[in-house]
């Protein structure tokens, strides 16, 4: 097994990295107070690349594989999660748009996307859903020339800033769950949108809220896919994404942790630093025993999908224990800092907050574990 990366990949990381120490991290806990996302940085990212680089490239993408993907979003994330996740979300929905869109929708749309200008959410949660994914309720009633879009979708992240959604919405009968989803590519500052923005623990400059459509119209060109087949559509990205998520959250906390180690030989106390006492250093060690077995993980998630291979399973062992570990490793460094560690003048507390959020949206640990059992035992592991 050869764990190196090429050139280009080391390449592409490292202007990750500038761009990530010298524009994000210096208004990364400015932006969570205020609430914004800075259009301006998001078209700097872009101009760098940095933006859906695996998007096929005649639709403005790089085209580069999912390992690649996953060294950017991790140097992003580890000076703003939510910055990466504009990253991450734009290659779930982004990659929706470019295997199944028509093309001249996808000409359209993605080198916007890719170019940081033009935001895209994805719209599957509803309020009676949640991790019942499939048990949508909102309606895309047949219209000339179109559809008609009539509900709710709750829990989506950039709700408030987003331009277009990747939206999934019932066209089949109404106890056809799965098999009657399909999905639309709508436009949100369209009459009869109407968002709402939540109040939340974290990551408050991506937002979260609802999108209420109130006999919103969509042209029959933003179909995305076969009708009725949406479901599988967004099943099959969730696979990447999910990969992808577990390197956002393991950023940050990599990040807490480099400063707990600097930390530790440089607090005084009894004669000398910290980092004497085995009671200080030990649980450090730990986290970067737990911290290096998940991200080879990830990794191994990345390029199981570059080279055509099942990963569904890994996928889902990643978005499960990735938020766990970062949570428990930003933890520790907390205390490892002790009262300065307790401070909203440090970055830790955003940290935590932020990798919490990960532990619920984009499917839970439970559903996670589920799906591994799945994996192992067929569908007898699951409850329907």
């Amino acid at each position: 097994m050869d764990f190196d990366i090429t050139e280009d990949q080391r390449a592409m990381r490292e202007t990750a990295e500038r761009f990530a120490a010298e524009r994000l991290a210096p208004g990364y806990q400015e932006r969570e107070r205020t609430g914004t996302t800075d259009r301006a940085l998001m078209a700097e990212m872009g101009a760098l690349g940095l933006v859906c680089p695996e998007i096929p490239e005649e639709f403005g993408g790089a085209g580069l594989d999912s390992v690649s993907a996953g060294l950017i979003t991790e140097a992003l994330c580890a000076a703003d999660l939510n910055v990466g996740y504009i990253q991450v979300l734009g290659a779930l929905a982004g990659i929706v748009l470019a295997k199944y869109g028509a093309a001249a929708l996808a000409a359209e749309v993605l080198p916007a996307v890719c170019a940081g200008q033009r935001l895209v959410a994805l719209g599957l949660t509803e309020p009676g859903g949640g991790s019942d994914a499939a048990n949508l309720q909102l309606r895309a009633t047949k219209a000339e020339g179109g559809w008609t879009l009539n509900g709710e979708k709750t829990s989506i992240s950039m709700a408030g800033h987003a331009d277009d959604v990747v939206l999934f919405a019932r066209t089949g009968e109404a106890d056809s769950r799965a098999k009657g989803v399909s999905t639309f590519l709508v436009d949100l500052n369209q009459p009869g949108v109407t968002r709402t923005t939540f109040d939340d623990l974290g990551s408050n400059s991506i937002g979260r809220g609802s999108l209420f459509f109130d006999d919103v119209f969509v042209p029959d060109s933003h179909l995305i896919g076969e009708l009725n087949q949406g479901f599988r559509q967004v099943m099959e990205g969730f696979d990447y994404s999910r990969a992808l998520i577990g390197l956002q959250c393991l950023a940050p906390a990599a990040a807490s942790l480099a400063e707990a180690w600097q930390y530790v030989t440089e607090r005084q106390a009894f004669g000398g630093p910290i980092a004497r006492f085995q009671g200080v250093t030990e649980p450090l060690a730990e986290s970067e025993t737990w911290m290096e077995g998940v991200r080879l993980l990830a990794y191994k998630t990345l390029w199981l999908r570059d080279h055509g291979r099942p990963h569904t399973k890994e996928a889902a062992m990643v978005k499960w224990w990735a938020p766990k570990v970062a949570f428990d490793v930003i933890h520790r460094c907390i205390l490892t800092f002790g009262h300065f560690g307790y401070s909203k003048d440090m970055p830790h507390q955003q940290r935590l907050r932020e990798v919490l959020g990960l532990q619920i949206g984009d499917g839970t640990a439970q559903v996670q574990k589920m799906i591994v059992a799945r994996e192992m035992i067929g569908r007898v592991a699951l409850p329907y």
